[in-house]
């Protein structure tokens, strides 16, 4: 059972009996499932509204009501066959902080993927209503999208939605409500590979350090709220944890969430397979400004 844990969603009340029961239906992972009344995660827009060409709007709200997508069920991803040195990354839930068309704020549909801009490498600054710049320890990453079925051949040509949390635990457009920096969309090249610039995720309670990411087989999907073909988790190393987390003023929760996780007890990486874990941890690099990294991205295709 996958959930996404966020500060105060550890109450063990309503919101985790559902999760619970949705997680019960059909799929390893209650991914995209998502509990309305009761819930402790606080859902809501960006400040301001934007409106894309497909209609769908963000809004600004201070509460929202989580649904399931109402598109018509996806075709089954392909079993996955482990080809050279490549596996099919496990799937693993959107979290309650996708902005993604999988969720609502005050009544209309919360899904950045269909506002302009959201195509960017840099995602660091906001660029819907606020020019905020979220700081940090600097990420370079590169992630690396193949096919497993085809003898780990690179994937080009598919759309990867990158997102995570801020230096303080927070998520823009919910409890970061003005702001939309740390999420874009990038295509993939000819060597199945995409650039983010971006900065370390923090710690906050209940979580392993981790970013989000989707996979959608173009951009044209991505953009228009269609269905992704991977929704998953990159699980940030400990050594980097540890060394990043000591400098309290920049990431000033961290240190003390963080020694009180482990990838065993967190509650979306601790059912996966060594193999798994390794794949899903990026190899991190000290650079002149912060860290580069890389991440081999497995699709079943």
């Amino acid at each position: 059972m996958q959930h996404d844990h966020h500060g105060e969603d550890h109450d063990r009340g309503l919101a985790h009996d559902l999760k619970v029961m949705a997680a019960m239906v059909g799929r390893r992972r209650a991914m995209k499932w998502f509990t309305g009344a009761g819930t402790a995660a606080v859902i809501a827009g960006c400040s301001g509204s934007g409106t894309s060409s497909s209609g769908t709007t963000v809004v600004a709200g201070s509460s929202a009501t989580a649904t399931p997508t109402s598109t018509a069920t996806p075709t089954p991803t392909p079993t996955a066959t482990t080809s050279g040195s490549c596996i099919a990354d496990p799937t693993e839930t959107a979290g309650p902080y996708p902005a993604d068309g999988t969720n609502s704020a005050s009544g209309s549909t919360n899904n950045v993927l269909t506002v302009s801009g959201i195509q960017r490498s840099d995602i660091r600054p906001s660029f819907i209503s606020s020019s905020t710049v979220a700081t940090g320890v600097q990420v370079v990453i590169t992630l690396t999208l193949v096919n497993v079925n085809a003898t780990c051949a690179p994937l080009a040509g598919y759309a990867v939605y990158l997102w995570h949390c801020d230096r303080s635990g927070l998520y823009s457009l919910y409890s970061a409500p003005t702001e939309s920096y740390l999420r874009g969309v990038q295509v993939t090249d000819a060597n199945g590979q995409v650039t983010f610039t971006t900065m370390f995720p923090a710690c906050y309670s209940g979580r392993w350090p981790h970013m989000h990411f989707e996979i959608f087989s173009s951009l044209s999907t991505a953009t228009s709220g269609g269905f992704s073909v991977l929704t998953s988790q990159l699980a940030m190393p400990t050594a980097l944890c540890n060394t990043i987390f000591a400098d309290t003023t920049t990431y000033p929760t961290s240190k003390t969430n963080f020694a009180a996780i482990s990838l065993s007890s967190d509650n979306v990486f601790s059912d996966n397979s060594s193999a798994q874990i390794a794949q899903q941890t990026p190899t991190f690099t000290a650079a002149t400004t912060g860290y580069t990294a890389t991440a081999l991205i497995g699709i079943a295709r």
